[in-house]
């Protein structure tokens, strides 16, 4: 999970550097902060000394990636990325909602 989103990270990274400038300080470094987020809340949970840490730390990550899911839907509409583009990345980032989804699950059981 904190692989494959770090994976992501790396994965979104050369369309950030294709989007038009004047995004830099707007749409690109708020997807860039949310994708970022993800893995490092979930380094950040896994740190902390308590399970209930930990799951709020997973649920925080999982926000950021909802917010870079919207964020990625939103560069679709304004054409800054293609259909295919969009697709692939929100296929990757649905896999790894699933694995935070889950491994919250196990936490509560």
């Amino acid at each position: 999970m904190w692989q494959d989103s770090r994976a992501f990270v790396v994965l979104v990274y050369p369309y950030l550097k294709k989007m038009p400038d004047f995004e830099k300080f707007g749409m690109t470094s708020q997807l860039r902060r949310a994708i970022i987020s993800i893995p490092a809340n979930i380094a950040e949970g896994a740190g902390r000394n308590s399970e209930k840490e930990l799951k709020q730390f997973l649920h925080i990550a999982l926000g950021s990636s909802y917010e870079a899911e919207t964020l990625l839907l939103v560069c679709l509409d304004q054409n800054y990325l293609q259909a295919e583009e969009t697709t692939k990345l929100l296929l990757e980032l649905g896999f790894i909602q699933k694995q935070i989804h889950g491994f919250i699950k196990n936490l509560k059981s």
